[in-house]
């Protein structure tokens, strides 16, 4: 979400561009945010938000200026000649893509000795109904839109098509007279509980639930309309059920393993910690460093250093930074918890001596190093790029921040493409660089926009000519006082 919210502020920013960036990027009051030498003031942050008409909000004035503290170290780090490619640093970076590969490595090894269920486990769960697989021919019959004559007239063909219905022809029933559009193309067929269909409608669950395998139920009525509904013999849903219900054995299995790790470990989360989170959320950066401990256990303790981390390694689209803010302390605790219970999983498979292949882990730098050099070469800043510009006696680092300023301004008025700058390059950037966003120069930043915006809205208002048409939402103008006609309207007597 950060990205999204960072390119809305770079396009607001560039409908009315900036009079003077390089003023704004190296002033030295009220420092919003700094990246080796160079600082981004508060006042020219504010200024730069209320020049674009930009919304002043917190959110998006730590996007902004995060982005432009990621820009700057990208232009030390090509002014160095360094692509960032040695392999510690590429292993730092994408500490997150190996710790996924470790986690599910240590959890296929550990499930590899279960013992898998036998042919009669499959076949007496499937009759339990621990999984149910059914088809069904629905047709619709809203209640809140037809009238009791026109559901009546539904259910009487309802009743007509179980006549037909036999285990024989139901799929070619389905074909012929289902409204259901996520299952006609299957046969009617549905598997449930499953991640995607965690459940369906009461009066349908309800129904499913009693019959035996091989059956068809009389029409159910549900807000849908009416269904007929086959319980496949196990016969016919083997193949899809015993998949399904293997995947969800596993699962179990893993969880309970889990649950023991994580029992055993005696994991206790602090009671400000929720608190914290939520201020981590707001500005990951901020608390890179931050050594306070959130929760506790025998084997690990989970900081908001690596709390940060993992906040920051979840994709944009999932907005996981706005749901902290929003959840309550109690579901903040449960996302603790399962953090401290990755990180468990991770020492576990470190005394496992699970390690990734070579091909994996060379795979994985690789694709740091593409990002890094590709990112690099948008911005015009790879050391063959800036290699002619220095030939001329100039600073290599002075070349690359030009290099990079001069891209930004660009971006301000939209003629340029946007460079993101990903979670693992960041990652780097801030470990072998200074750089840094201020909280509290933030927040004067987003004080002192609101603060021009009022005054430029003020003064918008002023501008508005006096009109006898009322605008939009204001009241009519007073009708003048009458005046004394001119002696020629007099009315003779």
């Amino acid at each position: 979400m950060l990205r999204r919210f960072a390119v809305f502020a770079l396009i607001a920013l560039a409908i009315a561009g900036c009079a003077d960036l390089k003023a704004a990027l190296t002033s030295h009051v009220d420092v919003a945010a700094r990246a080796g030498s160079h600082e981004l003031s508060s006042t020219q942050l504010a200024e730069m938000m209320n020049s674009a008409n930009m919304p002043p909000q917190k959110e998006l004035a730590l996007a902004v200026a995060s982005l432009w503290v990621n820009y700057q170290l990208l232009a030390q780090a090509a002014g160095r000649g360094d692509t960032l490619g040695d392999a510690k640093t590429a292993d730092d970076a994408m500490w997150a893509q190996v710790a996924q590969r470790k986690l599910q490595r240590v959890l296929t090894e550990q499930m590899k000795g279960a013992a898998a269920p036998t042919a009669g486990d499959l076949e007496k769960a499937y009759e339990a109904g621990e999984l149910l697989v059914v088809r069904h021919i629905l047709l619709m019959a809203d209640k809140n839109s037809l009238k009791p004559n026109q559901i009546d007239s539904v259910r009487r063909i309802a009743d007509n098509i179980r006549k037909q219905a036999t285990p024989a022809n139901f799929v070619s029933l389905v074909t012929r007279h289902s409204a259901d559009p996520g299952s006609k193309d299957a046969g009617g067929e549905y598997l449930w509980p499953t991640p995607q269909i965690p459940q369906m409608v009461p009066e349908f669950e309800q129904m499913s639930r009693t019959m035996k395998p091989g059956t068809i139920s009389d029409p159910v009525q549900t807000q849908f309309g009416f269904h007929i509904i086959y319980r496949e013999t196990y016969a016919e849903a083997r193949a899809k059920f015993d998949s399904a219900y293997a995947g969800a054995s596993r699962q179990k299995a893993e969880s309970v393993w889990v649950s023991g790790i994580e029992k055993d470990a005696n994991v206790k989360v602090k009671a400000e910690a929720a608190a914290l989170v939520k201020q981590i959320a707001e500005n990951v950066d901020m608390y890179r460093d931050n050594r306070t401990v959130l929760a506790t256990s025998s084997k690990v303790d989970l900081r908001a250093a690596r709390v940060a981390h993992w906040i920051a390694a979840f994709p944009p689209q999932m907005r996981i930074r706005q749901q902290l803010g929003q959840l309550p302390d109690s579901t903040i605790g449960d996302f603790l918890k399962s953090l401290i219970r990755n990180e468990l999983l991770l020492r576990a498979a470190d005394d496992a001596r699970i390690a990734l292949e070579t091909s994996e882990i060379e795979q994985i730098r690789g694709a740091f190093r593409g990002s890094v050099m590709n990112t690099m070469g948008g911005l015009g800043i790879l050391p063959a790029q800036l290699a002619d510009s220095v030939k001329g006696g100039r600073d290599r680092n002075t070349v690359a921040t030009a290099t990079v300023n001069a891209y930004f301004e660009k971006l301000l008025k939209n003629e340029a493409q946007f460079i993101d700058v990903s979670e693992p390059l960041t990652i780097a950037l801030r470990q072998k660089f200074e750089g840094s966003v201020a909280q509290s120069g933030i927040d004067r930043a987003v004080t002192l926009a609101t603060e021009l915006k009022a005054k430029a809205d003020s003064t918008a208002a002023a501008a508005v000519p006096p009109s006898a048409v009322p605008m939009p939402g204001a009241a009519a103008p007073p009708s003048p006082a009458p005046t004394e006609p001119p002696p020629a309207a007099k009315k003779q007597p």
